[in-house]
């Protein structure tokens, strides 16, 4: 069922973050490094910027610290695309931090010139979708942890950015068996939009699986009790970022980025807000497992939305290349 969306200013609807913990990926620019602003201003106990690049990376950390003094900003060295960048990441987090109130996976990749991950996966659906997959992965039991110490207090949050490119996935969907080929003939466009379809689907399927439902289709996703991690798709809106400004794998990116873009996407301060709310909103108001328009409005169930046997076959295959990845 459609919902309507809701009002939200990020300065003065963002409750008190004393003594949560925030990790937030892709924080170097764009959407997560406003998402990082933001949150700041809040008084997180700590604030984990995750980059690949550490000068990026260390540059952001610094920026939000100068608008937001005494902010608890630490920059996390974060490669997507690497299964050991991944593992060390979560391990650094584990031993620093007894609790994980928000993993905002954030960053992305959109229409990039074709190439694999370190671990032989195409660069997108690696780094969007797989990558942030096993940081789900190794970060799950301190999410738990945190849900369960919180009662009351609310349960840990997991914000998986995606985007309104799965309303325009062709009748292949996903196709698993071009997922680790460079010389399967989809577009880099395509490869985007399977990737941010995999991302609300994954969100979909996980909620289900981890709040005492059996997967896709079964089992209840309500949020708002305690012992329940929260998990949830967004969609943060056609928005101004990096993403249209980096090397275009083909002409189709290029048009995108030449003559659309331009025409449609908005400021980076409005397209945060969806993000912002769901990994911030009252307790009860976020849905598991469901996935937001922004701002904060879940769409009409259509198409892929739907389509529970793909999400388990995403869950199945997605469970399998991560098997034995553990730290």
């Amino acid at each position: 069922m459609a919902t309507q969306g809701v009002t939200f200013n990020p300065t003065t609807d963002i409750p008190s973050l004393e003594g949560k913990v925030i990790l937030i990926t892709g924080a170097n620019s764009g959407l997560g490094k406003q998402s990082a602003l933001e949150l700041a201003k809040h008084n997180p106990a700590q604030l984990w910027m995750a980059a690949r690049s550490p000068e990026k990376g260390n540059e952001a950390v610094a920026d939000v610290k100068r608008q937001v003094p005494g902010a608890a900003a630490t920059f996390l060295e974060l490669d997507l695309s690497s299964f050991a960048s991944i593992k060390r990441a979560a391990k650094t987090v584990i031993a620093a931090s007894p609790r994980l109130d928000i993993l905002m996976l954030n960053a992305g990749l959109m229409g990039c010139p074709p190439r694999l991950t370190e671990d032989g996966y195409e660069i997108q659906m690696g780094t969007n979708h797989v990558g942030h997959a096993l940081l789900l992965k190794l970060l799950t039991p301190l999410l738990q942890q945190t849900t369960t110490a919180a009662a009351a207090g609310g349960a840990a949050r997991v914000v998986i950015l995606s985007s309104s490119a799965w309303k325009y996935a062709g009748p292949e969907k996903i196709q698993f068996d071009t997922l680790k080929r460079l010389d399967a003939g989809v577009t880099p466009v395509n490869r985007y939009v399977q990737s941010k379809t995999a991302n609300m689907l994954y969100a979909r399927e996980f909620a289900a699986r981890h709040n005492g439902g059996g997967g896709s289709g079964g089992g209840d996703n309500n949020s708002g009790s305690p012992g329940r991690l929260v998990v949830v798709s967004v969609d943060p809106g056609e928005v101004d970022t990096q993403l249209f400004r980096r090397e275009p794998g083909d002409e189709q990116m290029a048009y995108l980025q030449r003559e659309v873009a331009p025409k449609r996407v908005g400021p980076v301060e409005e397209g945060v807000k969806n993000q912002l709310w769901a990994a911030t909103a009252p307790e009860g108001a976020v849905v598991s497992g469901e996935h937001y328009e922004p701002v904060g409005r879940r769409p009409e169930p259509t198409g892929l939305y739907l389509d529970h046997e793909l999400a388990r076959e995403l869950w199945e295959w997605t469970a399998k290349e991560l098997e034995g990845h553990e730290i």
